[in-house]
């Protein structure tokens, strides 16, 4: 009989080696439910995140009645007034010139100071390379109210301190050693053959940095500004403690100084309203640029 020949059982059945093994059947099974727990996790956390946002806009096309009464129904009549009221009367609108300001200010000196400081620190050897990058790294770890103390201090005796200028440079400070971290792997791991290229094409060293390995660190930048918009957008310690002029309250000191004034006579749809002002521009700015920041955190942060 022909060794090709196989016995009438044995065809049909399944090979030992196509048959999957209960180890991969088991693993298959794990996968699935870890699937469906992540699921169920990242789930419950949007809700816990998108119903409060949802609420608050509701909220704030409601009398302060409607709000006291039925808090989590549908407006019955929709208040646009609301929004009206927040940015004239509130002085939002001169909180939210302030912020814009101050942020608008503190972003494009981040950014800059931190690219070239990352820059300069990963693809240059010099003495103390590695002390100045770690003591900028030591920087976040370092608390922050610990340090608005001597702050204070500091920018009063430079007359600085309730001035734009002050707040800035505070802000600077504040993202500066983040920016540097986040920065420094991209810039780590650009090659050095482009550099040499620009350098025998006969670029300097700032038009190398400015022309070249600037904008093939565009993910990385784009990343880290938003990471800084939404730091500096929120913050509420530095601004509560150097910038102590009405009339250059940011919109976290204009909303807790609103909440102060207004007592038991509370217009909550104007509050609610002002909150909604104060989330608009961070969703805004991260629906815009959401691929950005998702392509930018690729790099490993490894030197």
């Amino acid at each position: 009989m022909s060794a090709d020949l196989q016995h009438p059982a044995a065809v049909g059945r399944p090979s030992a080696e196509s048959r999957p093994s209960p180890r991969r059947r088991r693993a298959s099974t794990g996968d699935r439910i870890f699937t469906v727990i992540a699921q169920v996790v990242l789930t419950i956390w949007a809700l816990v995140v998108i119903l409060p946002l949802l609420w608050t806009a509701f909220s704030s096309f409601k009398s302060s009645g409607e709000i006291l009464s039925s808090p989590f129904s549908m407006p019955e009549k929709w208040k646009v007034e609301n929004f009206t009221n927040a940015w004239t009367e509130a002085g939002i609108g001169r909180f939210f010139g302030n912020t814009i300001l101050v942020v608008g200010g503190a972003l494009f000196l981040v950014m800059l100071l931190g690219a070239m400081c990352a820059y300069v620190l990963a693809r240059y050897e010099f003495p103390g390379r590695r002390i100045l990058y770690y003591s900028l790294i030591a920087g976040l770890t370092f608390p922050l109210f610990l340090a608005v103390v001597p702050l204070f201090f500091i920018m009063e005796s430079l007359h600085i301190r309730g001035t734009y200028i002050g707040l800035i440079l505070a802000y600077v400070g504040f993202a500066l050693p983040f920016t540097v971290f986040f920065l420094y792997a991209f810039f780590r791991q650009l090659p050095e053959e482009i550099g040499e290229a620009a350098a025998i094409d006969g670029a300097g060293d700032f038009r190398t940095f400015f022309q070249v390995m600037l904008p093939m660190a565009g993910p990385g930048m784009a990343s880290v500004t938003i990471f800084n918009f939404l730091g500096l957008w929120n913050q509420f310690l530095i601004p509560i403690v150097l910038n102590t002029d009405r009339d250059k309250y940011v919109l976290a000191q204009g909303l807790a100084n609103m909440q102060a004034q207004q007592g038991y006579d509370s217009d909550w749809g104007a509050m609610f309203a002002s909150v909604t002002i104060t989330i608009l521009p961070v969703l805004i700015v991260y629906m815009i640029f959401q691929r950005q920041l998702q392509g930018g955190i690729g790099p490993s942060t490894n030197k």
